[in-house]
């Protein structure tokens, strides 16, 4: 009876394991990357164009120019504006955003104030590291206007990597420990909850 009990629990604790792992992973949200211009800028280069759709594909990357780390998966490329042969963004009569004027194929998303982004496609790394650049990001932007030449321009936002603090042995003992003991007691609960362990059971399972 007991041998069948301890199988129980091992059962368990594997399921919920294997919930915990393939959960999915969410992306930071886009209001909570910082504009990084200045420390990161972006690459253009026109990869093909097609007269008859007026379809242009731009492939564009990120290169880091600063001293800081910037966390891969949390950048993006935010199409800012859109500019003519004059330098204008705009139209001289209406006064129209050129940006509201095309057509944008296959963004990830769109900003606040309306602007579309992209996420730029991590590397082999968890981070952008300084003087690297980042995997290309395709873009394509059809032109509704047939204006023969316009210049896209993109703003890079992401989250930098914070250095890690400073730790004394014992705090970095007891940080190195506190995520097993969470994990363990999370565990636990959810096999109480489950009723694959009585409460009972779950407290001799934290005893030293």
């Amino acid at each position: 009876m007991g041998m069948t009990r301890s199988i129980q629990i091992l059962v368990g604790t594997a399921c919920v394991l294997l919930t915990e792992a393939y959960a999915p992973v969410h992306a930071i949200a886009v209001d909570q990357l910082a504009d990084l211009s200045g420390k990161a800028a972006a690459f253009v280069t026109l990869r093909s164009r097609d007269n008859f759709s007026s379809e242009y594909r731009y492939d564009v990357t990120v290169r880091n120019h600063s001293a800081d780390l910037f966390v891969a998966d949390s950048l993006i490329l935010v199409l800012d504006h859109i500019t003519n042969t004059a330098g204008q963004d705009h139209e001289n009569l209406t006064n129209e955003s050129l940006l509201t004027r095309m057509e944008i194929i296959g963004q990830d998303g769109t900003t606040e104030d309306g602007k579309p982004f992209f996420r730029v496609p991590q590397g082999s790394g968890p981070d952008l590291i300084p003087n690297s650049e980042s995997l290309p990001v395709t873009v394509r932007i059809r032109n509704r206007d047939y204006v023969a030449v316009f210049t896209p321009s993109f703003r890079v936002m992401g989250v930098k990597r914070e250095p890690p603090k400073q730790k004394t042995p014992a705090a970095a003992a007891a940080a190195a420990a506190a995520p097993y003991k969470a994990t363990t007691d999370k565990l636990i609960q959810l096999l109480i909850k489950k009723g694959l362990i009585t409460a009972e059971e779950g407290r001799a399972l934290t005893q030293p």
